[in-house]
């Protein structure tokens, strides 16, 4: 099987205990680099009758699986930077990318800024902080919105991502950029749930950014 990182499968449960008015096919990105030995999805475990079945079912259940599909997969150009925003478990498609970059030494300039209430609800932070030691091209920023609610330490950048927090990474960084506008020179792309999204898009675009040069997948909680 071939793969872009970036690109989902849709998941099928072969007759399943209980079902809902959504059915029984769901799609998940691809979580691994397409080099990876095993085909990896992640997904949070939520109260529906899809996870329910997840949840339960015996390892060697047989499932329908149908793609690739999807274009959300990394730009050609390796002049202009990658910026990769994910929401929660928006994280999906940017580790298949992340983790390829690295494996295949890309050219490209990756940033990764991945935003959560807590550590604790945080998929991939050690891991993605380790490939960020190990390839010089690739820049984590993990930022927490609700520390208040954590039990662990944390020291790194809190808030919402927002353009300030853009700014500041991308000021030094952003090759090909505008000196009147650092955000321009990068290909952005956003994932996460539905209204974070829409907001760093709009976000995006009042900051001179074409539609052209966002790319986005929203992930809904079914």
């Amino acid at each position: 099987m071939t793969f872009k990182s970036g690109q989902f499968m849709d998941l099928t449960l072969i007759d399943p205990p209980e079902t809902d008015a959504e059915g029984n096919t769901r799609g998940f990105s691809i979580n691994n680099a397409p080099d990876d030995p095993e085909l990896m999805f992640t997904t949070r475990l939520r109260d529906t009758a899809f996870k329910r079945v997840l949840r339960s079912m015996p390892l060697g259940t047989e499932l329908k699986v149908e793609g690739p599909f999807g274009n959300l997969t990394l730009h050609n150009n390796a002049s202009r930077p990658a910026v990769l925003l994910a929401g929660g478990i928006g994280i999906t498609p940017f580790r298949s990318m992340v983790r390829r970059a690295a494996h295949e030494s890309l050219p490209h300039r990756i940033f990764l800024f991945y935003a959560n209430r807590r550590p604790e609800d945080a998929p991939f932070l050690d891991e993605m902080r380790g490939l960020e030691r190990t390839n010089p091209r690739f820049t984590f920023v993990p930022t927490m919105t609700r520390m208040a609610g954590s039990h662990l330490p944390w020291k790194g950048d809190t808030g919402y991502l927002n353009r300030d927090t853009l700014s500041r990474y991308l000021r030094d960084d952003a090759g090909g950029a505008s000196p009147g506008n650092v955000l321009a020179g990068p290909i952005y792309y956003i994932a996460g749930p539905p209204r974070m999204v829409a907001g760093l898009r709009t976000m995006l675009n009042n900051a001179g950014i074409d539609d052209d040069d966002v790319r986005t997948e929203e992930f809904t909680g079914y």
